[in-house]
This record gives structure tokens, sequence and C-alpha cells, in this order.
């Protein structure tokens, strides 16, 4: 399917600080979603790892990029999830300095071949991810939109949401739309056979 090695995977490093952004010369793709979107079973999924990424019992807790090397070919960018309401205003300072900081204040985004936003199922795209998907289309970064927990939904409520989502003004721009689970980890091979296709892997 693929020429990496998903099984040599680390965390490199939780970065907090923007300067603390590694400069290692390899592809990388971003995850981005709202606190609870379910970020760090994606990840796990992924890498076929039960607890690589942290899920975390605070939805919002952790305010770090995490950049997961996979197989010294690929970094996956985790970024720190939005909308959690119960952050402090330092809190979300914080998280806006961090990731305004990723996408127009680093030195290597010529790296960043594409982000992966994340969006509920359950919920459909929030305000706050309009907001991004507005942004990825301004900055014209290519972007997928990977619609998670899809296993909550029954056949009915899943055929609307995918209708809706399709039809939403704001994913016309998206490289793709993709149904995900964690649990039944539907949509983990065509994910990845994306990102391959995307950083020529």
């Amino acid at each position: 399917m693929m020429k990496l090695n998903i099984n040599n995977a680390n965390l490199l490093i939780s970065a907090g600080l923007p300067k603390q952004f590694p400069a290692k010369v390899i592809p990388q793709v971003a995850i981005s979603g709202r606190s609870n979107v379910g970020k760090s079973s994606l990840i796990n999924t992924l890498l076929n790892r039960k607890s690589l990424a942290r899920v975390s019992g605070t939805p919002g807790k952790t305010i770090t990029v995490n950049f997961y090397n996979i197989d010294n070919k690929l970094m996956l960018v985790d970024m720190p999830g939005y909308g959690f309401a119960k952050r402090t205003f330092e809190e979300k300072k914080k998280w806006s300095e961090l990731t305004d900081g990723f996408f127009t204040n680093n030195k290597n985004i010529d790296l960043l071949k594409c982000v992966i936003q994340l969006v509920d199922s359950r919920i459909g795209p929030t305000k706050d991810d309009c907001d991004m998907l507005e942004f990825l289309r301004e900055c014209e970064f290519p972007h997928l939109i990977v619609c998670t927990k899809i296993d909550k939904l029954n056949k009915t409520e899943l055929n609307k949401f995918t209708e809706d989502i399709k039809n939403h003004p704001l994913t016309d721009m998206a490289e793709d739309i993709i149904l995900f689970s964690s649990q039944t980890r539907v949509g983990k091979e065509e994910l990845w056979n994306k990102i391959c296709g995307i950083c020529n892997l």
C-alpha cells in the first residue's frame, strides 16, 4: 500500500512555543479539529497504537503542537484542539499564538503538504470548524475533511450527514471528504492512501 513503516513511529516533541517546532526536513501533515473531536484516537488508529497519542479525559487540557515522526519519512502534526469553552483567557491566548505561529510564522511551512480538518459527524461543522475551513481556503492550504465517530450514527443519520457535509459551502475546496471511525477503522486505509499520495510516499 505504501512505502512507510507505520510501526516505526514516535512522538518527536510536544512544542509549547513556536521556536520549539522541529526543523526535520520531511513532509508534514497537520491534524486540526475542536477539542474532543477524536484527534488522538485517529492518530492511534492510523499508527496501530493504543496510546501513542494520549486521549485526554479533560478535553482541551493540553496546549501543545505534537510532532509524530513516522519512519523518518513523514511528520504527523497534532494541533491543539480549539473550541473548549472552559479555557481561561490566557489558555486561549496561548492556543492562538501557537496555532498562528505554526501556520503564519513557521520557517518550515513549505514542508506542510496537507491539513486534515476533523469534523464530528454527530454534530456537523461548528462555527469554529467553519472558521478553520475558511482560513484554510483563504490561505490555499491543501486540506482533507475527515468526519469522525461515524459509528455513532445509524444509516439514515449517516446518509443525511454525508449529504449535508458534501453540500456545505465551505467544503468544496477540500481534496476529499473521508468518513472515519476509530472504533471500526472505517476510512483508515482511504486516509492513508490520500496522505501518501499527497506527500509522494
